[in-house]
């Protein structure tokens, strides 16, 4: 471990230790305070480097050794994470011994009894759980369901506990309940809990947004807007309901619907700019133009900043550009003072004054009144300038000098390993992708990207496949990754089922650079029609696509 990595993980340690080490009220006679101490701190240091088996068996031991609820709870939680299970049983008991009465430990047994399929053991927890008074209880219980991390056994208990009415007379506890079942794909079961959500609250608009969701999972999109219909007029002013029911027209694909839902009652700023939002997705310039004469009729003699940035937006989006720099420029200092700056940039680029938008971005990462994500940002967005006009060597200095003020940056790195990869310069890439790993080990986005990197311009695929899968796991929804788990199937030879990821990511992404894998899996198991197809699709997506363009001249020259 690096003495700059100790550093930052020594305030990690201090408040696990503030937590841990409370005395307790009465101490077992033998509690060894060295043994405690050596524990916690052999399990911290475990844990924070990545070893949770260690850390789950240094903390039982410091838990053995001590009366302190506290140990004995983050050694049962630490377990759990480590997927320990007889660590776990073993924490928790004395967790129980310790405080019978913890609702805490009851949510930690159901949940252990969850993942060793103790069907019985975890009913007799959550019901107890949903039993106590307040929001409390049952809010751990949803946390149980949640970590545990079986769906086939959650499925059962969820079952019963729906059955034996067991969860209270609260409409949020309902809704948690009802929104796992449909996560969790338990169609039946979720179906069972909308009705009778529906039918307890039914002057609820929340709960009419479960209904309006299910009904869209299940295809009826008529039935959907009725229910949507049914939000709406229970919302009033409550701008998140009217929001929510917004978001769900845009789920049935229809941003137009959401913004004229939006477009009922008074309106602030919030809501102008969600309208805004879902007109631009529409593509309704017409819309999007009444939107801005509404906003200055409104009142702009004096408009505060954030409708000022708005208005600039729009301005631009209608491809006014004066008014969008007017705008812009008419911000006054605060957090929207420097976004609007940074949409100078975007405005003069598309004006075709790329001097100019260099300027704008040089002058913000001279600035000592930004703050310093703004000022990271306009590094990234001259980067990108560059990057767009095919200057990637000066897309790389920009990068450096980002990185020797914002060092180890995440996505300054992570740009500049993109950069790396377009000029060929895999190990580059490479360093880049991994050095941001070292302080973030999980990062789907940097996994995948890794992973891909090596799948595709590399022969170490089967290194590949470990990163992606990890990124997978994390986010098994992601098209993204998707596509680059079937691309690395692919190079494995695993043909069959690289097409079954590709089909999938294609058809939840209409991407170019998904065609051209789809496209080139499809040709080599001799679907050339089928395989033309999907290509000629993703040049109506992006002509220029790099990918794209290279698949084509290597099977269509």
């Amino acid at each position: 471990m690096t003495l700059r990595k100790f550093k930052r993980l020594l305030p990690l340690f201090a408040a696990s230790l503030l937590t841990c080490l409370a005395v307790s009220a009465q101490p077992p006679a033998k509690a060894d305070p060295g043994v405690v101490l050596e524990g916690v701190l052999a399990g911290e240091f475990a844990l924070q480097a990545g070893r949770l088996s260690e850390a789950a068996e240094r903390y039982l031991v410091a838990a053995t050794a001590t009366g302190d609820v506290a140990v004995a709870e983050r050694a049962t939680q630490v377990a759990l994470l480590a997927n320990r299970a007889e660590l776990a049983a073993a924490a928790l008991e004395r967790w129980l011994a310790l405080d019978p009465q913890s609702q805490g430990a009851l949510a930690a047994r159901a949940t252990l009894a969850l993942r060793q399929g103790q069907a019985d053991q975890a009913f007799e927890a959550l019901r107890g759980l949903y039993r106590h008074p307040g929001d409390d209880g049952w809010r751990r219980a949803m946390q149980a369901l949640v970590a545990a991390g079986a769906a086939d056994t959650a499925h059962g208990v969820m079952t019963r506990l729906l059955e034996a009415d067991a969860l209270p007379d609260e409409l949020q506890a309902w809704l948690s309940f009802g929104g796992l079942a449909q996560q969790l794909g338990h169609r039946e079961l979720s179906l069972r809990v909308v009705e009778r959500v529906v039918a307890r609250f039914p002057d609820e608009p929340r709960a009419w947004l479960l209904k309006a969701g299910q009904l869209r999972q299940a295809g009826d999109d008529e039935g959907a807007r009725a229910a949507i219909g049914r939000i709406l007029q229970h919302a009033g002013e409550d701008t998140a309901l009217r929001l929510a029911a917004a978001g769900e027209f845009d789920r049935l694909g229809d941003p137009r619907a959401a913004a004229e839902a939006l477009a009922r009652g008074p309106q602030d700023d919030q809501l102008y700019a969600a309208r805004a939002a879902y007109l631009a997705r529409a593509g309704d310039k017409e819309g999007l133009a009444a939107l801005y004469a509404e906003i200055q009729a409104a009142g702009t003699e004096r408009p505060d900043p954030l409708r000022r940035l708005l208005l600039g937006q729009l301005a631009e989006h209608l491809e006014r550009r004066d008014e969008a720099l007017r705008w812009y420029r008419s911000v006054p200092a605060g957090p929207a003072r420097g976004q609007a700056r940074l949409r100078i940039a975007l405005v003069l680029e598309s004006a075709g004054d790329i001097d100019g938008a260099v300027r704008q971005l040089r002058e913000l990462q001279v600035s000592e009144d930004e703050d310093g994500e703004l000022v990271r940002d306009s590094y990234l967005l001259e980067a990108e300038l560059h990057t767009r006009r095919g200057e990637y060597h000066e897309a790389l200095a920009v990068y450096g000098r980002g990185l020797a003020i914002f060092e180890d940056d995440p996505r300054l790195l992570y740009g500049r390993a993109l950069t790396h990869e377009r000029l060929d310069d895999i190990a580059a890439a490479e360093a880049d992708l991994r050095a941001i790993l070292e302080f973030d080990p999980d990062n789907t986005e940097t996994l995948n990207a890794l992973g891909y990197t090596l799948a595709d311009r590399t022969d170490r695929h089967e290194e590949a496949l470990g990163y992606i899968e990890r990124a997978y796991a994390a986010d098994p929804d992601n098209p993204a990754i998707i596509d680059s788990l079937g691309w690395v199937l692919y190079r494995l030879g695993r043909v069959e089922e690289a097409l079954r990821h590709l089909r999938r990511a294609f058809e939840m992404m209409q991407d170019a650079e998904i065609a051209a894998h789809l496209g080139e899996v499809l040709w080599v198991t001799g679907e050339h029609e089928a395989a033309r197809a999907i290509w000629e699709q993703g040049r109506a997506l992006d002509p220029d696509n790099r990918a794209l363009r290279e698949t084509l001249e290597r099977f269509l020259p």
